[in-house]
């Protein structure tokens, strides 16, 4: 396997996958940090349970693991609380990465309560864009993406090439379940969101977070009312590159 990001090929890809599509997370995220750290970066909600699950592992691996988060301004006490936590606990450090326009100056360019008018321009503007200037000098991310977590997600790879911010995307729990997750979180005693206990599947911001209801998908919670399933950071087809070299990669 080649350490360099930009010499990936489809086929190197496509023989990773092989390798670690039935290991484990933790034999899943040892190979990253070797082949990527130091440039290589945690991304953590502090919402659902995945991302605590692979921030409690990757602790225990690589020690320097850098963490960040989208700080929308719309989160959680919850949330912010259990960042909180997690850097007591792991003495790590998170980076909030937030919207270049402040509450009031979105509101004053795009009007008032935006999420409920345009859900996607506001996730551009308070996630995706801060995500894409998280992920700046990095060559590969890792996300706590689940292919039972939605149909875009279904038929995700464990190592992708992200073509939306240009480097490579892991995600060491493609393979589990929620039940899994939960299962790790309470045999590890790993910290997470109480508000999950409250029918909070998946936790977002405030205004575009419900609990869910018995027997509704987990996140039917988000964006409730709208055909909306994801905030953009993550786009369907973001696989293996077809052809060439995955190149960009620092």
């Amino acid at each position: 396997m080649l350490d360099q990001a930009r010499e990936l090929t489809a086929e190197d890809m496509d023989r990773i996958n092989q390798d670690l599509e039935n290991k484990s997370p933790q034999e899943i995220l040892a190979w990253a940090f070797e082949k990527f750290a130091p440039d290589i970066v945690l991304a953590c909600s502090f919402g659902g349970g995945s991302g605590m699950v692979l921030l409690d592992m990757a602790a225990q691996i690589y020690p320097q693991i850098k963490v960040f988060y989208l700080d929308t301004d719309f989160l959680f006490p919850e949330t912010y609380a259990l960042r909180d936590e997690v850097a007591r606990r792991y003495g790590v450090s998170p980076v909030g990465f937030k919207s270049r326009l402040t509450v009031a100056e979105q509101a004053a360019q795009y009007g008032e309560a935006l999420w409920s008018r345009d859900p996607d321009l506001c996730c551009e503007l308070r996630k995706v864009e801060p995500n894409q200037r998280a992920l700046e000098g990095e060559r590969a991310w890792i996300s706590g993406l689940r292919r039972d977590q939605s149909p875009t997600r279904r038929d995700m790879q464990v190592v992708s090439w992200d073509t939306q911010f240009n480097l490579v995307k892991l995600a060491p729990l493609a393979a589990w379940g929620e039940a899994q997750v939960m299962d790790y979180v309470h045999e590890h005693k790993v910290p997470y969101n109480p508000l999950y206990d409250q029918g909070y599947l998946s936790i977002g911001c405030m205004q575009c977070t419900r609990a869910v209801k018995p027997g509704e998908d987990p996140r039917a919670g988000r964006w409730a009312g709208t055909d909306k399933i994801e905030c953009g950071i993550h786009l369907p087809g973001q696989e293996p590159v077809e052809q060439g070299t995955a190149g960009g990669a620092k």
